[in-house]
């Protein structure tokens, strides 16, 4: 893996165990509210099965401690919560850079001519390979605000399961492709036009950068602020819903409900 135009060097590649104030910590940001015991209890046996199952490396300085490769355990546990770890496929290793890191690819546009490119990025999911996330920004995860690095990133490897990155994931036998592709095509075509038109809006414009991107930023979305997503593309929300097999959106309104409840 080439970042910054230089071999990267990592430190110590390892299993880390699960922290338990770290997990405890985790367990109350919004992201995971309203999740019941049992819930809870799944989300920990998928994390305790990412971390023995990935080796964790800290890059340009980094050492990635329990507490650490925790929180990221328990965000990538959450879209999988019901599909089990497994869904993910079976690359191995998580590498974690202290801050943003530049990616450096070559990308070949409608001519045919090959550019180099110096890309700034937060996570980045290698096709076959390793994971690359900022912690700067998997510390910043997990507000309820829609921004989640670690659901993005893995919602790619999701993504990958199927062959190409195109939004498109490996669905379960009751879902219909054409069914996933009607609702996504019109939301994407529609959001894209909205971008294009200046429009803002509480979804990340980043969204609009491919069909793959789309599906990433949507999934952040569904499982951490699902009240825009739903209201703006209710069919892609319950094919999301339908396809992780959960409902964030009646699973935060019931935490919210229970706060409010004296």
């Amino acid at each position: 893996m080439r970042v910054n135009g230089w071999l990267t060097l990592l430190h110590g590649r390892r299993r880390p165990q699960l922290d338990e104030a770290a997990w405890s910590e985790a367990l109350d940001l919004p992201v995971f509210a309203g999740l019941t015991a049992a819930e809870i209890a799944r989300l920990r046996t998928h994390a305790v099965a990412i971390l023995t199952g990935k080796t964790f490396s800290g890059a340009a300085g980094t050492e990635v401690s329990d507490d650490m490769a925790t929180l990221i355990a328990a965000f990538a546990a959450l879209p999988v919560l019901e599909l089990g770890p497994k869904a993910y496929g079976d690359w191995r290793e998580i590498v974690v850079y202290p801050a943003e890191f530049v990616h450096e690819a070559d990308e070949v546009d409608e001519a045919g001519v090959v550019h180099h490119m110096r890309h700034i990025r937060a996570g980045e999911a290698m096709e076959g390979g390793p994971m690359v996330l900022s912690w700067e920004d998997v510390a910043a995860s997990g507000g309820g605000e829609g921004y989640n690095v670690v659901i993005h990133e893995f919602a790619h490897k999701l993504d990958m399961m199927n062959g190409a990155v195109d939004g498109l994931p490996r669905l379960p036998a009751d879902m219909r492709v054409q069914a996933w592709a009607a609702a996504f095509s019109a939301a994407y075509d529609d959001f894209c036009r909205r971008i294009d038109a200046g429009e803002t809006g509480d979804i990340d414009p980043y969204a609009a950068e491919s069909p793959a991107e789309f599906f990433a930023v949507l999934t952040e979305y569904f499982f951490e602020w699902p009240q825009p997503l739903a209201a703006a593309y209710p069919a892609v929300y319950e094919q999301l819903r339908r396809y992780f097999r959960q409902d964030p959106l009646r699973r935060q309104e019931r935490a919210h409900h229970d706060l409010a409840t004296p």
